[in-house]
C-alpha cells in the first residue's frame, strides 16, 4: 500500500491487525460480532513534538513496529479500501516484540 498520508506532530498511522475469530465449535465470527482490535502495525510516524523550551522530542515508535493501543483510541479512516487509525503516541500502550 502506497501511503498518501503524513502524520503531524506526535501522531502516527497504524494498520489494525485483526485476527480471524473462531468459536470453540469452529464457527467463524463476522466482523460485526468481533471486538475492536488492539494490535497494529505502524505505517507512518510524525516528527514528534516540542517541549516547553522548544526542544524537539523524538517519537519512541517507528515504522513497521507492532504495537498495542488503547481499545477506542484514535480516528479510523479508510484509505485504498483499507481501514487505518490515526493515533497519538500516548495512545500506544506497548511495542510488541517478536
Amino acid at each position: 500500500m502506497a501511503l498518501k498520508i503524513k502524520p503531524l506532530a506526535d501522531r502516527l498511522v497504524v494498520k489494525p491487525l485483526e485476527d480471524q475469530e473462531v468459536t470453540p465449535s469452529g464457527i467463524v465470527l463476522p466482523e460485526t460480532a468481533k471486538e475492536k482490535p488492539q494490535r497494529g502495525e505502524v505505517l507512518a510516524v510524525g516528527p514528534g513534538t516540542r517541549n516547553d523550551d522548544g526542544e524537539h522530542i523524538k517519537m519512541d515508535v517507528s515504522v513497521n513496529d507492532k504495537v498495542l493501543f488503547a481499545k477506542y483510541a484514535g480516528t479510523e479512516i479508510k484509505m485504498d479500501d483499507q481501514k487505518v487509525l490515526i493515533l497519538r503516541e500516548n495512545d500506544i500502550l506497548a511495542i510488541l516484540e517478536d
